[in-house]
Parts: structure tokens; C-alpha cells; sequence
């Protein structure tokens, strides 16, 4: 890439090999896409460091590892299309039982049978941030009612509020969580929540995996109650053995939402545009507010 004031000077490491033995001069560090824990920890090594770039929306694993007195900015906006796609997707695969067809190809089977449909559904989408408005903007002409939930309740904008979700639950057929992990989304949905769903739901989650009760979610998976949709789950990966894996009712990608070709040229874009505000002394986009 490149696109960078001449005022900076540049290194790059992408997260493969050994990190560079000094660190000790960096200010601002581009955190690695996906390229696990060590990278987040590189943070605690850099004693000129001012601001950490994330390149993804969710920042809570990153925090515990910044000093404090240190810029957090995240990835909003990066994965919104990659995300609302793979949403889509997870979506159309399990009310079409896309896995089932490709199982019986394999096999060399011929079943056909009327499958659900995403047409008509009712879905709710619980954290309508900009991942979550971009969800809504794919699923709207499949015919679907839409409905918003955030973590506080925005009337100007039609969006209901967390504790609004035991009224609004059992009108719903398809569950999309965004959320990303807090103190407060911390196993929000549990078995209570999951009970309000009506016989046959699916619940898709492609926030974090944290947010709903693993166990909870597989007593109603494995009854046959409910289905489930993840690209993240709690934990992950699941070891061998897990009933995540083995639930004929759970289908599981490997937490991939975000990595498709459209994030890439975004990243580029915005790390050459944080580099400019901070050569310029501009303010820094995305900005995190890290908790008290």
C-alpha cells in the first residue's frame, strides 16, 4: 500500500514471523488482522506508544492489553458489507438447508423437498449498529420485517431497547446478534431469552460468542427446538468433541464474516487516512471510549 505523509516513518509487520526486536520507538501500531493473541500482546512492548488502530469493530479483547493513557481506535465500518453478506448467507443456507443438499451430493442422494423460505420472515436485529444497519439493508428486499434492538432504545430511529426483548421475541423467526462483548452483553442471551423464541427459530450470531449461553443454546439446538446459525461461538474454536460441532441443528463457519475481498481495500483506505490525521495532529477516527 502506501499513501502515507513523508513526515512518518513506515514499518511494516503483518502479524507472520517473528515480531521486530525494537519496538521501542513506535507511537502508533496497526494491529494485524486475525493474526491472534501474540500480536495484541506486541502492544505492551512499545513504551513511546500513542495510539493502537484496530482493524476490527470488536476491541474487547485488545483493551486488557493497552497502557493506559493510550489512543484505541477500531475497525467500524471496515467489515460492514463482508459481515451483512456472510449474514445473508448463514441465513439462506440454513432456511434452505444448503449443508443438507451438500451432504447429499457427496453421498450421491437425490431427496428433494420443500425447504423454509427467508421471504415472510419476521427478523430482529439485536445491536443496530452500522454491521446491523447493513444487515437490514441486504434482508429488507427479501421480503422480511425488520425489527431493531440496541442497548438503549432510540424512538427517533424505530429501534427498541435490550428489555424490550422478552415482549419482542416470541414474534420471531430469525435471531441476527451483532453484539459485541461487554459487561452487559456478557451471556445476555441465555435460557430464558432463548425460550421466548418460537418452536423452529433460528438465531444467528456473527457478534461474539460470549453473548449467548453455549449451553443453553444447545438444549434448545439439540432438542430440535431451535437452530442456530454461528460465526462465533463460546468457545473457539470448540475442541474436539464439542457438541457444536456434532448438533445437527447448529451450522458453523469459522468466525470468517469479516475476511472477505471488500475489507481489504477499506483497511488500506483507512490506516492511509489515520496516518494522515495523526501526522497532522488531526483527530483520529473511531475513536474507542474505554470503560471507567
Amino acid at each position: 500500500m502506501g499513501g502515507w505523509p513523508d513526515s512518518l516513518t513506515v514499518e511494516v509487520y503483518d502479524g507472520t514471523g517473528p515480531a521486530p526486536a525494537d519496538l521501542s520507538e513506535v507511537r502508533l501500531y496497526v494491529l494485524p488482522y486475525a493474526k491472534g493473541p501474540e500480536t495484541v500482546r506486541l502492544a505492551g512492548r512499545m513504551p513511546k506508544l500513542e495510539v493502537v488502530q484496530s482493524l476490527s469493530a470488536g476491541v474487547d479483547a485488545l483493551l486488557p492489553h493497552v497502557p493506559p493513557g493510550v489512543t484505541v481506535c477500531n475497525g467500524r465500518g471496515l467489515h460492514d458489507a463482508s459481515v451483512a453478506e456472510h449474514v445473508v448467507g448463514l441465513i439462506l443456507a440454513a432456511q434452505r438447508e444448503l449443508p443438507r443438499w451438500v451432504r447429499d451430493q457427496a453421498e450421491e442422494r437425490w431427496r428433494p423437498h420443500f425447504t423454509r423460505s427467508l421471504a415472510g420472515s419476521r427478523v430482529l436485529l439485536l445491536g443496530y449498529g452500522s454491521i446491523g444497519a447493513a444487515v437490514e439493508a441486504r434482508l429488507l428486499p427479501f421480503e422480511t420485517t425488520v425489527r431493531r434492538v440496541a442497548s438503549r432504545p432510540r424512538p427517533a430511529e424505530s429501534v427498541h431497547g435490550v428489555d424490550e426483548l422478552p415482549d419482542l421475541l416470541p414474534d420471531t423467526d430469525i435471531l441476527v446478534s451483532t453484539l459485541p462483548l461487554t459487561a452487559e452483553t456478557t451471556g445476555l442471551l441465555d435460557a430464558r431469552l432463548l425460550a421466548a423464541l418460537p418452536d423452529d427459530a433460528l438465531v444467528v450470531n456473527v457478534g461474539r460468542g460470549g453473548t449467548i449461553d453455549t449451553a443453553a443454546l444447545l438444549a434448545e439446538t439439540r432438542s430440535g427446538r431451535l437452530r442456530a446459525a454461528l460465526d462465533v461461538m463460546d468457545p473457539e474454536p470448540p475442541p474436539p468433541g464439542h457438541p457444536l460441532w456434532s448438533t445437527p441443528n447448529v451450522l458453523i463457519t469459522p468466525h470468517v464474516g469479516g475476511g472477505s475481498a471488500t475489507f481489504y481495500p477499506r483497511a488500506e483506505r483507512l490506516i492511509a487516512e489515520q496516518l494522515r490525521r495523526y501526522a497532522a495532529g488531526e483527530p483520529l477516527l473511531n475513536q474507542v471510549t474505554r470503560p471507567a
